[in-house]
C-alpha cells in the first residue's frame, strides 16, 4: 500500500511538471519597445493569432519609457530585440557591434502646414518657424534640407527657424499655429492630416527627387548577430510571425479594431488615418536593395556627419538579414 501511494505521488509530481517543462522547451523572445510606440500593434497582432508559437518562440513585449531605455535593455543582453533604423546599426556595426536589421516599416512622416496657409513650396517658409520631432540629425529633416538645397539652392536650416521637442509637442504647436509648418512621425501626421492640416511635401516624394528610394524600409527590428549565427531558425520564425501580423492587418477587416484601444484613436477619423498609414508602410518582401541603401548613407552622412553615422562613411557588410527563398 505504501509502495502504491509513493507511485501515485510520483506520477501526480510528473503531470504537475509536464506542462512547466514542456513551456521551457519554447524558447522566448523579449522585445524592448516604446510602451506607446505603433510596433506594439504588430506585436499585439502576433500574439492575439498565437503567430509566435507557431512560428516556434514565445513573443514577450517589455514596454519602456524612451528609446535610450529600450537599447540600453538590449545592448546589456535583457532584451533580444530592439526596434531603431538601419543607420543606427550600420553606425554600430562599423564600431564593432554585430547587430543585424529585419526591416518592420518604410512609413515616414512629412513637413505639415496648416490648411490655410499659403505656402506652396519649401521656399515658402523662409524666415517662419518649423517644429521638429527629434534633434538637429532627424532622419526626415535631414532629407528635407536635402531636397531645399537641390531643387531651390536652399539652406533651410539657415533660412528657418527651429524648433525641436517631442512629437506629442510637435503634434500640439502645430496644430495650435505656433509653427508655420511642422516635420513629425508618420503616425502624428497622419492625426494633423486627419485634423485638417495639409502635407506640403513628404519625406517620401523628397528622397524620390534625391535619386533615393522611398520604398527602402527605414525602421526595423534588430537582433544581435550572434542570435543569427546560432539560432538562425529562431530569427526566422520572428521574421515569419512579423510578415503574417503584416498580412493580417493589411487583409482582415476586423484586425484593427481589435488593437483599436493602443492606437489612441480619438476620433474615427484619427483611426481611419492611422490604419491607412500602418498599411502604406508595410515593406515589400523580400531583400533590402544594398545599393540603395549605400546611397542613402551617403546623403545622410554629408548632412548628419559623424554624429548621426559614426564612423560608418560606407554601408557595412552584413547589416541586412536576408529572407530565405
Amino acid at each position: 500500500m505504501h509502495r502504491l501511494i509513493k507511485l501515485l505521488a510520483v506520477g501526480f509530481c510528473s503531470l504537475a511538471l509536464a506542462p512547466a517543462a514542456s513551456a521551457q522547451e519554447t524558447p522566448v523572445l523579449k522585445a524592448a519597445v516604446l510602451k506607446v510606440g505603433t510596433v506594439n500593434w504588430e506585436l499585439e497582432t502576433i500574439k492575439q493569432n498565437s503567430l509566435d508559437t507557431q512560428n516556434g518562440f514565445q513573443l514577450e513585449v517589455m514596454g519602456m519609457a524612451g528609446n535610450p531605455a529600450t537599447r540600453i535593455a538590449f545592448q546589456g543582453g535583457e532584451a533580444d530585440i530592439v526596434v531603431a533604423d538601419w543607420l543606427w546599426v550600420a553606425r554600430q556595426r562599423a564600431d564593432g557591434h554585430d547587430y543585424v536589421f529585419v526591416p518592420y516599416s518604410k512609413s515616414v512622416g512629412g513637413l505639415m502646414v496648416p490648411k490655410d496657409s499659403q505656402a506652396k513650396s519649401l521656399n515658402d517658409l523662409v524666415g517662419q518657424k518649423i517644429g521638429i520631432a527629434g534633434g538637429p540629425v532627424d532622419k526626415s529633416w535631414l532629407i528635407l534640407r536635402a531636397y531645399a538645397e537641390q531643387e531651390y539652392g536652399l539652406d533651410l536650416a539657415a533660412e528657418t527657424e527651429q524648433v525641436f521637442g517631442a512629437p506629442p509637442l510637435i503634434f500640439k504647436s502645430a496644430l495650435s499655429g505656433e509653427t508655420a509648418g511642422a516635420i513629425n512621425f508618420w503616425h502624428f501626421a497622419a492625426k494633423m492630416k486627419a485634423k485638417g492640416m495639409r502635407e506640403l511635401i513628404s519625406v517620401s516624394e523628397a528622397a524620390k527627387a534625391l535619386g533615393l528610394n522611398p520604398d527602402t524600409p527605414l525602421l526595423g527590428y534588430v537582433f544581435h548577430g550572434k542570435m543569427l549565427k546560432e539560432q538562425p531558425d529562431l530569427v526566422r520564425g520572428f521574421m515569419a510571425a512579423s510578415r503574417g501580423a503584416k498580412d493580417v492587418l493589411a487583409n482582415d477587416p476586423t484586425a484593427f479594431d481589435k488593437i483599436r484601444p493602443m492606437m489612441r484613436a480619438k476620433s474615427d477619423a484619427d483611426f481611419e488615418a492611422l490604419k491607412a498609414g500602418f498599411i502604406a508602410g508595410i515593406p515589400a518582401p523580400g531583400p533590402v536593395n544594398e545599393e540603395q541603401a549605400e546611397q542613402m548613407l551617403e546623403v545622410m552622412g554629408r548632412l548628419g556627419g559623424e554624429k548621426l553615422v559614426g564612423s560608418a562613411t560606407s554601408l557595412p557588410e552584413g547589416v541586412f538579414v536576408v529572407p530565405e527563398g
